[in-house]
């Protein structure tokens, strides 16, 4: 499958999403011709296997009724899958908002505005993991 090119006069709103390490730039076309999903170049069935995360990724859309409307495109790095998906759905929900007002309350309502600040632990010194401390042995 070809990589579609938008073309810089094409009107775009963009959103920037985080999780974890991963971070994604969103873009929408609200008057594209062309209604598809595009991530790294690549469409979303190509890029992400599991149809939770897919599912994840348009949970945004579907709550405003934009499934089949917009085209999307997607430059994310950084992170895994999941954190890369959830990025996604983040940068998506800002586009939305800075694209029609009046989504702001159903997305919010979702938590789809809220970044999830939750990160890796810091290992700590003298254990193994971040709180796994080694097997205390009596003798």
């Amino acid at each position: 499958m070809m990589a579609v090119k938008k073309t810089s006069a094409e009107k775009y709103f963009e959103g920037t999403g985080r999780r974890k390490l991963a971070i994604a730039r969103v873009r929408i076309y609200p008057e594209s011709k062309q209604h598809q999903i595009m991530i790294n170049q690549k469409s979303l069935d190509d890029y992400f296997k599991s149809e939770v995360i897919k599912d994840k990724i348009l949970a945004p859309l579907l709550a405003v009724g934009m499934k089949d409307k917009i085209g999307l495109t997607a430059v994310v790095y950084g992170g895994g899958k999941t954190g890369q998906a959830e990025a996604i759905q983040l940068g998506l929900s800002r586009a939305l908002v800075k694209y029609e007002a009046d989504f702001q309350k159903p997305l919010r309502d979702l938590d789809y505005l809220k970044r999830d600040p939750r990160r890796k632990e810091r290992k700590k010194p003298g254990l193994k993991k971040a709180r796994r401390a080694p097997q205390w042995a009596k003798r």
